[in-house]
């Protein structure tokens, strides 16, 4: 499951360099992850480092882009090729 920016986001910019995958970029208003991108930190970390490092809590999985961690594990194993 890709993560997803809610629009509690303040701009904060401490996300986007935590992101291993550079999944993270600023958008019109806030900042976007890409879910071709995104593998909840799998592969890298035992947990997303942009959930951990938002000061405001608006990171939370896209119930639209729902994955299995053996699928995050297979695009991390692809992105990092």
């Amino acid at each position: 499951m890709s993560l997803l920016i809610d629009d509690e986001c303040i701009n904060c910019d401490v996300c986007e360099p935590e992101c291993p995958n550079g999944a993270i970029s600023q958008g019109e208003d806030i900042y976007i992850i890409d879910p071709d991108l995104c593998t909840e930190c799998v592969g890298h970390y035992d947990l997303p480092q942009c959930v951990e490092v938002c000061p405001v809590d608006c990171i939370d999985k896209d119930p639209d882009k729902a994955e299995e961690q053996d699928s995050l594990y297979q695009k991390y194993l692809k992105l990092t090729a």
